[in-house]
């Protein structure tokens, strides 16, 4: 009897994503040394990541709407939630209420899982890259990644991306400022562009 619950929750036991345990076991150290940092409360933490697509011309084009909930429920593992348009705008053709865009909210074990396929599949697939902008960062410290195209993101195949759609990834951070949040995204392993002096 003993053994059969034993067993039940070996299968049950949730295996750590990879960046978390790396984050975990290793960069919250690094990051006390390097910042000067005493508590471990104070390292910049990653709270969740928001992946979201603007589909203005979505309101016209219906199959654009179903092309993009396809792509990111398959790139993040959820399905997105429709945003609507809080204004009208008449030189947009915009009115309150239209749907116009597609997000999702990644926490936990999904957002870790996600960031790792994001730094180490989709970042090196794209051409010409030589870095992500480090002007990229709002004054809270949060990071804002775009993609003109979803065809970079392995999990689609060739016939789901026909209809090309730009998306975003916003990694929202809790940090004392910028350069905090940046030095936890280079321990990730996201690749900025060297500046030249």
């Amino acid at each position: 009897m003993a053994e059969a619950t034993a067993t039940k929750k070996a299968k049950t036991a949730k295996v750590l994503p990879r960046l978390k345990a790396q984050y975990n076991d290793v960069i919250v150290k690094e990051l006390m040394s390097e910042l000067n940092l005493t508590n471990p409360h104070d390292v910049p933490r990653l709270q969740k990541i928001v992946v979201n697509s603007g589909l203005g011309r979505g309101k016209d084009d219906k199959r654009l709407m179903e092309v993009a909930t396809n792509t990111l429920r398959k790139i993040t593992g959820q399905q997105p939630i429709q945003t609507t348009a809080r204004n009208s705008i008449a030189s947009f053709k915009l009115r309150e209420g239209n749907k116009i865009g597609l997000k999702v909210t990644l926490r936990d074990e999904r957002m870790y899982e996600f960031a790792d396929r994001l730094i180490n599949l989709v970042i090196p697939r794209l051409r010409d890259f030589h870095g992500v902008s480090a002007k990229a960062f709002d004054r809270q410290g949060n990071y804002a990644i775009g993609f003109t195209d979803q065809s970079v993101f392995p999990e689609l195949s060739f016939e789901e991306t026909s209809l090309a759609h730009g998306l975003q990834v916003i990694f929202v951070i809790r940090a004392k400022d910028k350069d905090h949040a940046r030095a936890l995204l280079e321990k990730f392993g996201i690749p900025f562009v060297k500046e030249t002096k």
